[in-house]
């Protein structure tokens, strides 16, 4: 993975047992390996919510801060050889410390996505299992949320195209961009979350492939909700919020 910034004095590395967390000390000092299991917050009363989705995010409240917490799991066929293990190529090819390197140059680069906290890894063998908190994103809904109670503006869309396009011009290939992945809060703070298998790449034809993506997402989010809860006129802002100011023509025929 490309790294453009280097990790800070503030985050620490630990082996612990049979592997290794990664945390920042300065938003989760008093962080341990117990953070990492729900039953040590289910113990203190302290879940207070959980997303669905290919595996469980839990939330978590500590006195500070909101958590969400979650344990990497298997989608598709591969999921019914196994669950959540996965082989063990090196610490930096881990899912978790490779999401939560990325996610924390965004979040120093000022990019809209969660503080990363904690990752971590147990490594049984040639394979292991891992997990990562982030720090929680409050009074946040995503878009799928927001399309199940009503359509959404065009100024909406418009903002949203915007945000995308800056992750883009960063360089940030999102591997899973979809409408439950993009957050949105108050007014329009508009946040990314979730970059298991994101990087870091210079522009190119995964541009489109990412917008391709997310409008095949909103029409199946969209697919048995009212007719007009997403139309050609809302994707269509969203090309224009993400291609306002760019200096091109516009998107390729695949965006469309």
């Amino acid at each position: 993975m490309n790294e453009r910034i280097a990790l800070g004095s503030e985050t620490r590395r630990v082996e612990v047992g049979s592997g290794v967390m990664l945390y920042d000390t300065s938003r989760a000092g008093n962080l341990t390996p117990s953070w990492f299991e729900v039953d040590y917050w289910r113990g203190r009363d302290a879940l207070v919510g959980q997303a669905g989705g290919r595996g469980t995010t839990w939330f978590a409240a500590t006195p500070d801060i909101g958590i969400a917490l979650r344990h990497y799991r298997r989608g598709g066929f591969i999921a019914r050889l196994s669950e959540d293990r996965y082989l063990y190529l090196g610490d930096a090819k881990t899912r978790p410390m490779h999401e939560w390197r990325l996610t924390y140059q965004l979040h120093r680069a000022g990019l809209p996505v969660p503080a990363p906290l904690g990752a971590r890894y147990q490594r049984d063998g040639l394979t292991y299992r891992g997990d990562l908190i982030t720090e929680r994103i409050e009074d946040s809904r995503s878009v799928a949320q927001r399309l199940r109670d009503s359509s959404l503006p065009l100024s909406d869309w418009i903002a949203i195209g915007r945000c995308i396009r800056r992750f883009h011009d960063f360089g940030v290939c999102h591997a899973d961009l979809n409408a439950h992945n993009i957050l949105w809060r108050g007014d329009g703070e508009i946040f990314l979350i979730d970059f298991d298998r994101g990087s870091l790449r210079p522009r190119g034809m995964w541009c489109d492939a990412n917008l391709v993506r997310l409008r095949r997402s909103l029409l199946k989010v969209t697919a048995e909700l009212p007719t007009g809860t997403f139309s050609e006129t809302d994707w269509h802002s969203v090309l224009a919020g993400y291609w306002q100011g760019a200096g091109n023509v516009g998107p390729s025929a695949a965006a469309h």
